[in-house]
């Protein structure tokens, strides 16, 4: 086999590669697209509560909340953000939030999600918050306990869910 010929089928399963890679991708974001609700704007968060459809936000939306940071123990880098607790009131009574409602947030593209209660939410020392990933997309980060590790973090959030007692 000449070099010519090895440079080729190189340069050739490269491209496949790139490919395959841009393809799932693709598919990945058609998927979460074909299930947001109709008139969701694309990148949007939509929120649903008890399963039904209350609103859905941009990282841009959240602009009008008071940014929050800490330094995280594991890299002794400075996460700055929004808190969860503040992005759900723009959109939800606080009322109908009781300590026990399970808020589930969830990335279907990193296939991960992390469960709090409400109570765990609103505690301003778990500094349970939203923060901007490299990519422009949104990463769930905190200092509880059990969720202050990048490995815990979820990525690329697309999904928002309360449950009410």
């Amino acid at each position: 086999m000449t070099q010519k010929t090895r440079i080729i089928i190189a340069i050739t399963l490269l491209v496949v590669i790139v490919g395959l890679i841009l393809g799932v991708d693709a598919l990945q974001r058609r998927i979460v697209a074909s299930q947001a609700p109709a008139g969701m704007p694309p990148g949007s968060i939509p929120i649903f509560v008890d399963e039904q459809y209350v609103a859905s936000f941009t990282p841009d939306d959240l602009t009008k909340l008071e940014l929050v940071s800490f330094v995280d123990d594991e890299e002794g880098k400075t996460q700055e953000g929004w808190l969860l607790r503040d992005v759900l009131l723009l959109y939800l009574e606080q009322t109908s939030l009781e300590a026990a409602s399970d808020v589930t947030v969830s990335s279907s593209s990193r296939g991960k999600e992390v469960q709090f209660v409400w109570e765990q939410v609103v505690d301003l020392e778990n500094i349970v918050m939203f923060d901007l990933s490299g990519r422009g997309t949104l990463k769930l980060v905190s200092k509880l306990p059990s969720f202050d590790t990048r490995a815990d973090w979820v990525q690329d959030v697309d999904k928002i869910e309360v449950q009410l007692p």
